[in-house]
Order: C-alpha cells, then sequence, then structure tokens
C-alpha cells in the first residue's frame, strides 16, 4: 500500500519544527526561544506555523511566566509523533525508490 506525503508536514519550516521537537523526549517540551534558534525563523513566522501544527493537534503549546517573565513552551503530541513517523516513512520510501513505483 503506497503511503501519502503530509502536506501540513511537509512544508519545509514545520517539517524542522516537527523533527526539532521530535527530538525532545516524550512528555517535555522546548522552549520558543530554543525552538525558533534551533529552526532559524522569526517569531511570527515560528508562530504562524506552530498555530497550524496546533490546529491539527500535532504539537501543544503552554503559557506561562517565570518571574514575571512570559515563557512559551512547545511540545509533540503522540498524534503528531505518529504523524511526523508516517511522513519520514513515505519520504524513506521515495528514497529507497518504493513510493515512486
Amino acid at each position: 500500500m503506497p503511503r501519502e506525503a503530509n502536506d501540513l508536514i511537509h512544508q519545509p519550516l514545520r517539517l524542522k519544527i516537527m523533527a526539532a521537537l521530535n527530538g525532545v523526549a516524550v512528555r517535555e517540551s522546548m522552549d520558543f526561544t530554543r525552538l525558533r534558534s534551533v529552526v532559524e525563523a522569526t517569531d511570527g513566522n515560528l508562530g504562524a506555523h506552530l498555530s497550524k501544527l496546533e490546529d491539527v493537534g500535532y504539537i501543544t503549546i503552554e503559557k506561562d511566566f517565570i518571574d514575571k517573565k512570559p515563557r512559551t513552551r512547545v511540545a509533540l503530541t503522540r498524534e503528531g509523533r505518529k504523524a511526523l513517523v508516517a511522513h519520514v516513512t513515505y519520504l524513506r520510501d521515495i528514497l529507497d525508490g518504493v513510493g515512486g513505483q
């Protein structure tokens, strides 16, 4: 059965976001500022892409305050991890010559 691309994840910045968050342990999160640095995005661009990923349930976003400073933390959900694995499998199939036959 041929796999299909996940168009939401396939977008380059969202793929970077998902990959970066996948490197974080399950039930752990990454600070927005760290994620922004890792994926090399602006605040606004990253925020827009995070909203799309949150809307479909691939990530969670938690906001709180540390010493009166706002902090935003982002984490992959179980559904997000499954979607990323499926998309990476799709890409690997293409690289292995399975997807296009």
